[in-house]
């Protein structure tokens, strides 16, 4: 699943050739692909040029020049690619815009999900983030403190909580975790204020490296011109199960927690003890 790197390096690619350009043809494939459901998007994106676009979370957010603004998420396995006019979409592309560029020749997005949990979101006049906790790359060591003092939760669970922190997901929150030398089940609340001032620094550390890297491609990920990442050459626990870690040696361990899969050095991400 795409996670803020990935977001943002699509992002990046994407509003260069976006910004300024007209929508002039939408074809949506999949009508329960958008929401709200029974919402004619189409009539309310034709003719309407798009003014930019942006990041927040895992969102991408298009800005019109009316104003109002739409959003794609992604989910699991969600692609939005820059394509030529005309081109045969691929099979489970569920929306195609054609936008006219500003003094350009036409292009296409095209949006393929072939698990469909993602969606395209026609928000209107709203901004698009609701539902959503504090930015990483600005949320200060003490925002953090604040946050982890009211959770019991394990800070793996607390990490994926986009109500909490928007955008990390697993690969991040075990790459955070790793570099900050927390175990992923220690109790947030648990956490004292130099680690937790450890594990700021660490977040926004792996998130720009991962950014600088373009993101990481296991599976289905690549940015909006179709190229794939690079960071997954860096990981340092995610999805390194049984290997040695990089640090220490010893074999990297995986459990699952929630239903979700961590990643950790049992060496460097030492196990709290229990208490009483």
């Amino acid at each position: 699943m795409p996670e803020l790197p990935e977001v943002q390096t699509i992002v990046t690619t994407l509003e260069p050739k976006v910004a300024g350009a007209e929508i002039f043809h939408v074809d949506i494939v999949r009508k329960d692909y958008v929401r709200p459901a029974g919402i004619d998007v189409a009539s309310r994106l034709l003719g309407r040029q798009i003014k930019g676009v942006h990041r927040r979370g895992k969102r991408i957010i298009f800005t019109l020049n009316d104003e109002n603004r739409f959003m794609i998420q992604l989910g699991m396995t969600g692609r939005l690619t820059i394509e030529p006019q005309g081109a045969i979409p691929a099979l489970h592309t569920h929306v195609v815009l054609t936008l006219h560029a500003k003094g350009g020749a036409a292009f296409e997005l095209h949006l393929r999900d072939p698990r469909r949990f993602g969606c395209l979101n026609w928000l209107g006049g709203e901004a698009g983030d609701a539902g959503l906790g504090p930015e990483p790359l600005t949320m200060t060591p003490a925002q953090l403190r604040e946050m982890l003092a009211k959770s019991r939760r394990p800070i793996k669970s607390f990490l994926l909580d986009q109500s909490q922190i928007a955008g990390l997901g697993n690969i991040y929150a075990d790459e955070a975790l790793y570099s900050a030398g927390i175990h992923p089940l220690t109790p947030a609340k648990l956490i004292p204020a130099e680690a937790s001032g450890k594990l700021c620094r660490a977040i926004k550390q792996v998130l720009r490296l991962a950014i600088l890297h373009r993101g990481s491609t296991l599976r289905d990920y690549v940015d909006a011109e179709g190229s794939k990442g690079g960071f997954q050459l860096l990981h340092s626990v995610y999805d390194r199960a049984e290997q040695p870690c990089r640090s220490c040696g010893a074999d990297i361990q995986r459990l699952v927690l929630s239903g979700r899969s961590a990643c950790f050095c049992p060496s460097c991400q030492k196990q709290p003890r229990a208490r009483g």
